[in-house]
């Protein structure tokens, strides 16, 4: 249509008070105005049709509609009389004009100011019904009318077009109304910012506010009001702050709409006292205002004065809206607070709310919160036609209760009721499926998130990303991950969330540097999440520099962090670090108790494991079935008997003796304290034994020396259906070796990959080139290293140098020991070796040469020791020792034992002596070897008849273990002897080794 060719009826018949209609642009078609009507054809059509009397023919009677046309005052009951009545507001429109066309062409009547006043009413009251009605193409239509008839609009008839726009969603329209017209006062503005803020755009409502003032127009309250919504919107503390200041300056801080704002702006700025003073200095308060503050409160997770407050406004506001007891509700879920919950229950039966469903849904949501489930679903049952927000929050509920098959269920008859699941439903029924593992589940429930347009939902996203990662599959999680368009930091977290363990893990560092990148500052999930990364990793180093991130970020004081933190030094062998760590935790809880205690034992320093255990019991921490496992494993390493009793009748008191993981922790430290007997007791007693229950019984008969019946152990294990793993094959070839079994331990190598399926690893190799070592057979232990390719071990040629050392092979032990040089130069094992074969065969001069290259590489021996527990202490005792208090009376001891030796026919076997002293002296040095001093200190502080059991650091020389032999027989003392590689049990002038060892 052409809108130059326009008539202009009105214009002769009404004088004009101000410039034509849009004369700045002359009704061109460049008009912003025109561009409007224009970009919606349609409208342009009811527009042009409309201009024509009789075309859009009255569905109702005429009279009607012409009274509320005429009349102004009725225009408010004429709008629910025409929602009850279905009246089209172009239809009306059509009536207007007609009567309107007829009134000018009526030549017995001329159109005065008075009826120009009364259409500019009319169109003004037609287009307040589309704002009302949020009809934004009649309201276009009724714009085009206006145009079309070149009426000349006064103020109000501008303000009711911007005011249509902006309520009718279109405040860019709107905006150009406001540009166009010739004067624009504080209606105008006030209509353009509500018009924004309808929109949720607070951001642009601020700008247009501090547009207003920059032209000079003051603002009244209602703009005030709607400048703080907009502010509340924002979060804009510092500019709602700043309007506060000008409302006390213009005096209309007694306006209760301005008043009830700037609560609402303070309460969800998290400013409570602020919002609390204004709300005290209100002349009085509504219901908006109440539920500001109520909201506030429940926004920041104050229960109790949130609780309070309502207590107050039950007071003074008898009528209590369906919302106010929806934000009460709220306020009872956050704080978990049930009782309460149910007595706002109670209050909205007695008014009469309960059947409303908004409300009911909150008291689903208050329920679920509350742990409830039960409840929650009773109300669930009672709503009518549950909404999307009831069916979601009903879900959720099952599944933070654990319901998950429940909440699956749910959602099925969720589809069947054709209720359409929005990103909330859909982010819980991904989270069910990742606490329940399963991964189907879960790719179906993203099929659905694809059906209903919701994969780009950052909710939605980050939840199927956590799922997949939890799942183990990353591939997948990545994925998804890529695909979004707007990453947050816990997309990030999800992300970093599948980089936790297993191959994957190495890739946890690069995400967490690329985050950086990205500029997103890390939280304490993803502090949480990198750590467990280096964990798994064991890479201290980096896990030292994310430290010091925590450090900066002032984050170090968090318990989970700090659980991490130590969690981290520990599974790293950083165990100072860990100390240090964990010294500086605020409060420790039971994880991490068991983590630094477990990491103690793991580094073979079982006192501060025990220490560490006494001192969680005395800050009233009680261990769990895996601190109990942990401190007993402290207990083996340090071999500490007294201890390991009384934790075995803790674990009694506690229940826990029948947990596997503790059974196994038992029968391995009365196996490593020397008490086989019980702990084959203990194993036969257990009703359920698992993989890791008859590795340790087996792992124990290989230390003692009883091969068959570790083979007999194994064997039960196979027809128990129990399938063995690599450290059970470890036993066996163990014990295999010390008891001499060369052809079932070639055997049971054999059959580790052809009939198990199991790959040997180095430690596999290295017991059986000790089981052909032990026996001799070094040509044989050659051809078996060349043929396994096995020349690069250092754990290789360490067995075959301890082999070559038992059998005086110089040879093949200076080979191995050039290979271990290369290979390990820093290991001392290997230089005491190779030093001890020269010194069997008085080859001094090489003894001399090799300590000489030890000493060039700054490498010390350990020294030889050994220890015995006495009444819960343990004794610890060096070689010649003079520092223990009683050690005049052991000496003494000692030379009475030696008299009786040399009675029974003792002759000190001096080749195990390995310095190059004089005879005398030889003599001397095996007399006070470090475990005859713990045998006599036991004789002198142990009751007679119990078994005294003897633990060293090194392997046994050859003449103590002939003098423990006569001394049981002289003694009638059962003694059991612990070295660094086995169990000697001496009983009536016999070994249990049986003199292979």
């Amino acid at each position: 249509m052409k809108w130059k060719s326009l008539p202009v009826h009105f214009n002769k018949g009404c004088p004009s008070n101000s410039r034509p209609f849009f004369a700045s642009v002359r009704f061109s078609s460049s008009s912003c105005t025109l561009k409007i009507i224009e970009e919606h054809p349609i409208v342009g059509k009811a527009s042009e049709d409309m201009a024509v009397p009789g075309i859009l023919m009255p569905i109702f009677p005429s009279s009607s509609l012409l009274q509320v046309a005429r009349n102004p005052q009725r225009r408010g009951r004429a709008l629910v009389d025409s929602s009850r009545r279905n009246l089209s507001v172009s239809g009306a429109l059509g009536i207007v004009e007609t009567e309107l066309v007829r009134e000018a062409r009526s030549p017995k009547k001329e159109v005065v100011v008075s009826d120009c006043e009364q259409i500019l009413r009319r169109y003004s009251g037609l287009l307040q019904i589309c704002s009302s009605e949020g009809s934004l193409i009649d309201g276009m239509a009724i714009h085009g009318h206006v145009i079309k008839n070149g009426v000349d609009p006064d103020s109000h008839l501008w303000n009711c077009l911007v005011n249509m726009y902006a309520k009718c969603g279109s405040p860019q329209n709107a905006r150009q109304i406001l540009e166009e017209m010739p004067e624009r006062d504080v209606v105008s503005w006030t209509a353009m910012i509500a018009g924004y803020v309808a929109h949720g755009d607070g951001s642009e409502g601020m700008g247009l506010f501090s547009e207003m003032r920059r032209e000079g127009i003051r603002p009244n309250a209602f703009a005030f009001a709607t400048g703080l919504k907009a502010c509340s919107m924002c979060f804009a503390l510092d500019f709602g702050m700043q309007l506060h200041g000008e409302v006390i300056k213009v005096g209309i801080f007694s306006d209760i709409f301005v008043g009830s704002a700037l609560v609402d702006l303070y309460a969800k700025c998290g400013e409570m006292e602020l919002a609390r003073k204004v709300f005290l200095s209100m002349p009085e308060w509504n219901s908006v205002s109440w539920n500001a503050l109520l909201s506030g409160y429940a926004r920041i997770g104050e229960g109790e004065e949130g609780l309070k407050l309502f207590q107050q406004m039950l007071e003074s506001e008898p009528r209590l809206s369906n919302f106010t007891l929806s934000t009460v509700l709220k306020i009872c879920a956050t704080s978990e607070n049930a009782r309460k919950g149910k007595a706002i229950h109670s209050l909205a039966i007695k008014i009469g709310s309960d059947n409303d469903g908004f409300l009911n849904s909150s008291l689903v949501d208050m329920y679920s919160k509350c742990g409830l489930a039960e409840d929650a679903y009773k109300v669930f049952l009672r709503i009518k036609d549950p909404d999307v927000v009831a069916w979601s929050s009903m879900i959720s509920c099952f599944n933070h209760e654990g319901f998950y098959y429940e909440a699956a269920e749910l959602f099925g008859d969720m589809a069947r009721s054709d209720v359409r699941p929005n990103q909330f439903t859909l982010a819980s029924l991904i989270s069910i499926a990742t606490d329940l593992g399963d991964l189907q589940y879960g790719k179906s429930i993203h099929a659905c998130i694809w059906k209903f347009g919701y994969e780009l939902d950052n909710s939605v996203c980050n939840a199927l990303v956590t799922m997949y990662m939890r799942n183990g599959s990353v591939e997948d999680g990545y994925q998804v991950f890529e695909a979004m368009t707007n990453w947050d930091l816990v997309s990030w977290n999800a992300l970093l969330s599948g980089f936790h363990d297993g191959n994957a893990c190495c890739q946890g560092p690069t995400i967490f540097k690329q985050m950086f990148m990205e500029g997103f500052k890390p939280n304490m999930y993803t502090y949480i999440s990198i750590l467990r990364s280096c964990t798994s990793l064991s890479n201290g180093g980096f896990g030292q520099q994310v430290h010091s991130h925590i450090i900066k970020n002032n984050l170090s004081g968090d318990d989970f962090v700090g659980r991490a933190i130590v969690d981290m030094y520990a599974k790293c062998g950083c165990l100072e670090n860990a100390q240090l760590a964990f010294k500086r935790m605020k409060q420790r809880d039971l994880f991490t108790w068991t983590v630094i205690i477990t990491a103690c034992a793991q580094t073979d320093q079982g006192e501060k494991a025990i220490k560490f255990f006494r001192q969680m019991q005395r800050e009233g921490v009680f261990p769990n079935e895996f601190t109990l496992a942990s401190c007993l494993r402290g207990c083996s390493s340090i071999a500490v008997l007294e201890n390991g009793r009384q934790l075995h009748s803790q674990i009694i008191k506690a229940g826990h003796s029948d947990d596997m993981f503790v059974l196994s922790a038992l029968v391995d430290m009365y196996g490593k304290c020397g008490c086989i007997e019980d702990a084959e007791a203990l194993f036969s007693g257990s009703a359920s034994r698992d993989t890791v229950s008859w590795n340790t019984i087996i792992c124990s008969y290989a230390q003692y020396g009883h091969g068959w019946k570790a083979l007999k152990a194994f064997q039960s294990m196979v027809n128990e259906g129990i399938r063995p793993d690599e450290v059970t094959f470890l036993g066996i070839l163990s014990a295999c070796s010390h008891g001499g079994l060369i052809e079932e331990g070639q055997r049971y190598f054999y059959s580790l990959k052809n009939v198990y399926g199991i790959t040997p690893t180095v430690d596999h190799y290295a017991c059986m080139v000790d089981i052909l070592g032990r026996a001799g057979k070094l040509y044989e232990v050659e051809r078996f290293i060349e043929k396994m390719n096995l020349t690069t071990s250092a754990l290789i040629w360490q067995t075959v140098l301890g082999a070559c050392k038992m059998h005086g092979n110089v040879e093949l032990g200076e080979k191995a020991a050039k290979k271990l040089f290369e290979i390990e130069p820093k290991t001392d094992s290997s230089y005491i070796l190779l030093s001890n074969i020269y010194a069997s065969k008085r080859r001094w001069d090489d003894v001399a040469m090799v300590r000489t290259l030890m000493s060039s590489q700054g490498v010390k021996k350990e020294p030889g020791c050994s220890w015995v527990e006495v009444d819960g202490q343990v004794h610890v005792f060096l070689s010649k020792d003079a520092s223990h208090p009683k050690i005049k009376d052991i000496y003494i001891k000692l030379e009475e034992l030696h008299l009786k030796l040399i009675s029974a026919g003792y002759i000190p076997n001096t080749e195990n002596v390995l310095h190059d002293v004089d005879e005398r002296e030889q003599k001397e040095c095996l007399l006070y070897h470090s475990e005859r001093l713990a045998f006599a200190f036991s004789l002198l502080n142990m009751k007679p008849g119990r078994p005294i059991r003897i633990f060293k650091n090194l392997r046994i020389c050859g003449d103590c273990h002939d003098v423990f032999k006569l001394i049981s027989n002289i003694t009638n003392a059962a003694i059991v002897i612990r070295d660094v590689s086995r169990f000697h049990y001496f009983r009536s002038g016999s070994c249990s080794c049986r003199d292979y060892w």
